[in-house]
């Protein structure tokens, strides 16, 4: 009876009425296996409550804190701590993300209720678009709409048909389309402003711009490739006359140059005609029969270089004939003899 006691108390029981083993319990007393229960059942809340009070958030996470209906943002990537069952965590992945407007990215297929639209010549064309966003606000996107990503495709369709539809199909296709996607964000950006729906537009791009059939396609693709061509002969225009610029800038210069050089030649020339001629008139008044005469020669020599001067005697039965160089200093043997008179038929002397 001892032994058993001892047992019993050893394993965490005791037995009734001092260690009697009569099959009775004693009163008051609980059955262990409501213990076990009861230990492991606190175990278990206390477990749940401790991974229910702590949450993590990630580099490219916000998170939103409800405490009793009330919304707090989180930014802080780490561990966090909260109340069980009292707050509540919502996350929000802040990365850039986007989605296509105009084709699927699944399967790369299009949708041509999102991509053919109408352009300012009536014209219609396929237009796909590709929208890249990301959340700035996460209490804004989770409590501000019910859908925020529906509010921003909306808005975007919206905007690009509304942008479109202000363009010819040429500047679509062709030349236009950086143009064309900075006014569909910049007007994007105004209409989200206005919503304030915690959604940020980071980029909108045109993946492909295309005329809705095959025919109309390789019409354009020819128009393309002309205008190519018009390119590549401007360029090549452009590069002729910048190679050809520099030369002609140098004849102008050297043309611009001998036009100064001989405008001083000329001046320098008037000013020496201007100085010999007052030198001359200086001369004039002095003597003005002498210098006349020897005006009249100098003029003559110029405008006659072979002009030979007659003198006659008063009688007129005489004649003398005085070469124009005996004059100016240039005498020669032959010219220096008087020339023999000969009678003319008229009864005048000539000379030879």
């Amino acid at each position: 009876m001892r032994n058993d006691s001892f047992r019993n108390w050893r394993n965490g029981f005791e037995t009734m009425n001092g260690g009697k083993s009569n099959g009775e319990s004693t009163p008051g007393k609980k059955k262990p296996f409501g213990r076990i229960f009861g230990i492991t059942a606190l175990v278990f809340i206390l477990l749940i409550l401790g991974l229910n009070s702590t949450y993590e958030i990630k580099e490219q996470e916000q998170a939103v804190l409800i405490t009793l209906g009330k919304a707090q943002a989180v930014t802080e990537p780490g561990l966090h701590f909260k109340i069980p069952f009292i707050q509540q965590v919502r996350k929000v992945n802040t990365t850039i993300q986007g989605f296509a407007i105009g084709y699927t990215t699944e399967h790369n297929e299009v949708n041509e209720e999102e991509s053919l639209m109408i352009t300012s010549d009536f014209n219609f064309i396929d237009v796909d678009f590709y929208v890249e966003y990301r959340y700035s606000d996460p209490v804004k996107a989770l409590y501000a709409s019910q859908n925020p990503l529906d509010i921003l495709r909306n808005i975007s369709q919206s905007c690009i048909r509304t942008v479109i539809g202000s363009y010819p199909v040429d500047d679509v296709l062709t030349t236009g389309k950086n143009e064309i996607q900075a006014s569909i964000k910049e007007m994007i950006l105004k209409r989200l402003a206005d919503q304030d729906i915690g959604i940020q537009l980071v980029n909108i791009t045109i993946q492909d711009s295309e005329p809705p059939t095959a025919e109309v396609m390789e019409a354009f693709k020819a128009v393309e490739t002309a205008k190519q061509g018009k390119e590549t002969a401007l360029n090549n225009a452009n590069k002729y006359r910048n190679e050809q610029l520099p030369s002609a800038q140098a004849q102008a210069d050297g043309i611009i140059k001998d036009a100064e050089a001989r405008k001083t030649e000329r001046i320098n020339e008037a000013t020496a005609q201007v100085a010999r001629f007052n030198a001359m008139y200086e001369e004039y008044i002095k003597n003005p029969v002498v210098t006349r005469q020897r005006m009249f020669y100098e003029a003559m020599e110029n405008v006659l270089p072979d002009l030979k001067v007659i003198i006659e005697s008063a009688d007129g039965n005489m004649q003398t004939i005085y070469p124009l160089d005996s004059f100016t200093g240039n005498d020669d043997d032959t010219s220096s003899q008087p020339a023999q008179p000969t009678d003319s038929p008229t009864g005048e002397t000539e000379n030879p």
